[in-house]
């Protein structure tokens, strides 16, 4: 069946619309969730400080946002297909806002932790609709087109989120990184009940809820966000508690695929993600997601932890690529009617590349200019793989899984997004480890480097005005500085090197998909 039959029953329902202006206000709506995934992360700190807990506890904050979120992506289809699309968005779009509202007056961690939840449940039903109604009202030859739009919400998102949120607890507070999604949402819901046209619910095809299939697939992704997210401060394997849940990740997962796979309407088709083009797609969204979240989390920390920028400048050092990834979605949204996604995604993953390799040579004496340009390059790269891959994506897609194909390239985005911040701060903080103890090697009392270095510092102390005894403790500690901030240099080194690979990659995965009609009705699925 065609890519275009799968959106022309809505299509023609929402004629009467102007689908653009459906386009935005359903971008704006995705920009909202996806910028709670960040922001929080920004935020910890200061609504850690204002209700009294720790660091640790603060950071469940995040944690069960995203286990709600990965939850309810996978009964999105269902409900979409149960309530309709437009009911089912506005139920979602709706509890978010409240969530949001509610998150904002929270005077306990258990009450903000509870509000939290409910925004997740409703931030991951939300997105994968989002994605299917722009699917459904505009033809498959200005997909590509609408899909940018979507895609300056999706990308530029996570950029805005730490500046934004750092900003707002810096000048307001940090209950203003969850205010701002009230009035905004709305506003919003008001206007897609005046102008998205209702459409009728698919009764035949949700007479019955897979609630096994649910529990299974929920329990899997939940679980695996937890131990990506807590894996690291809880010590991995060393705990008790990663490792239970570890263990009930892998329990699920195995369950999960025979039971999925002999359902005749899955609650998530996984066979989808055994096929040769949805599933290189599935690999190159969790690629895009884990590079995209990963530099948007460590570029800022690298600049404020070695280079002393303040979180505002941090943010601002993200805006050039942000800006440039706005230009270059639309550009690129043109160029998918014309040439064929493998092509453009691979060139996208060079430009990514590039951009990684570029960070690998970071050092003490680099400017502003210097890490804005690997974003704006990065900002090339990026529209270049998400809007094709999307396309993409949809090519073949029966129009009974049109919402399920959204909900998975979803959570491969945000799984990916998880995966690509645990990982890089595993590598950051075992390298940092690993460097730092092969530099004290070479840092021995005895040596003449060493005393000529200790000499030089010594006198530059005295020279400030320092007594002989505290000019000496003050050169020591300044050699210890210069150790663990080259430590520290040498392991983002390592990061970056691990993205570049990544990046390089998703180039094979590419040339892998196969070819789709441009301009006009998709392959059918075979």
């Amino acid at each position: 069946m065609s890519d275009a039959a799968a959106g022309a029953p809505a299509a023609r329902g929402q004629a009467s619309a102007n689908p653009w202006l459906i386009a935005v206000l359903v971008a704006l709506a995705t920009f909202m969730e996806v910028l709670d995934t960040t922001i929080a992360n920004t935020i910890l700190p200061y609504f850690a400080g204002g209700m009294g807990v720790s660091d640790d506890e603060a950071s469940w904050v995040v944690t069960t946002y995203l286990v709600a979120n990965a939850a309810s992506l996978t009964a999105s289809p269902y409900f979409a297909r149960r309530l309709g699309r437009k009911a089912f968005f506005l139920i979602c779009l709706g509890l978010f806002s409240v969530s949001s509202i509610l998150c904002a007056q929270a005077r306990s961690l258990d009450a903000l932790l509870l509000f939290r939840i409910l925004q997740g449940l409703a931030g991951g039903g939300m997105v994968p609709v989002s994605q299917s109604i722009l699917a459904a009202s505009f033809p498959p030859a200005k997909r590509g087109q609408a899909f940018a739009l979507f895609g300056v919400a999706v990308v530029v998102a996570p950029v805005v989120g730490p500046a934004l949120g750092g900003w707002l607890a810096d000048n307001w507070s940090w209950r203003w990184g969850f205010l701002i999604n009230g009035p905004v949402g709305l506003i919003t819901i008001a206007l897609i009940a005046v102008l998205l046209p209702s459409d009728k619910p698919d009764e035949a095809r949700s007479a019955s809820f897979d609630f096994i299939g649910f529990l299974l697939v929920a329990t899997f992704l939940g679980a695996l966000e937890i131990v990506l997210d807590r894996g690291l401060e809880d010590d991995w394997f060393a705990s008790s508690f990663i490792v239970m849940v570890t263990a009930i990740c892998a329990l699920a997962f195995v369950m999960m695929i025979p039971w999925e796979a002999s359902r005749p309407d899955p609650m998530i088709d996984v066979r989808m993600v055994a096929t040769r083009q949805f599933g290189a797609c599935f690999v190159v969204m969790l690629a895009t997601g884990a590079i995209l979240y990963a530099t948007s989390q460590f570029l800022p920390l690298l600049v404020q932890s070695d280079f002393g920028y303040t979180a505002t400048w941090a943010g601002l050092l993200l805006t050039p690529g942000g800006l440039v990834t706005m230009a270059i979605m639309f550009v690129v949204g043109n160029l998918t009617g014309r040439f064929q996604p493998k092509y453009l995604i691979m060139v996208g993953s060079i430009f990514t590349a590039i951009s990684m390799y570029q960070l690998t040579s970071v050092y003490g004496g680099l400017d502003f200019w210097f890490f804005a340009r690997t974003r704006m390059l990065l900002g090339v790269g990026l529209p270049l793989i998400f809007i094709p891959m999307i396309t993409a994506s949809y090519d073949g897609i029966a129009p009974n899984r049109v919402d399920m194909a959204s909900a998975l390239i979803n959570a491969a985005r945000n799984i990916g997004g998880s995966i690509g911040v645990s990982l890089a701060a595993n590598v950051l903080q075992h390298r940092e480890q690993f460097h730092q103890s092969r530099l004290i090697e070479h840092a021995i009392p005895s040596s003449p480097q060493y005393q000529h270095t200790l000499q030089e510092a010594t006198h530059y102390f005295l020279s400030h005005g320092s007594l002989p005894p505290a000019a000496h403790q003050q050169a020591l500690a300044w050699i210890a500085q210069q150790v663990q901030a080259q430590a520290s240099f040498l392991a983002y080194i390592d990061v970056f090197w691990v993205l570049t690979a990544l990046s390089i990659a998703a180039i094979p995965l590419a040339l892998s998909l196969r070819k789709i009609k441009l301009g006009g009705h998709a392959q059918s699925a075979h």
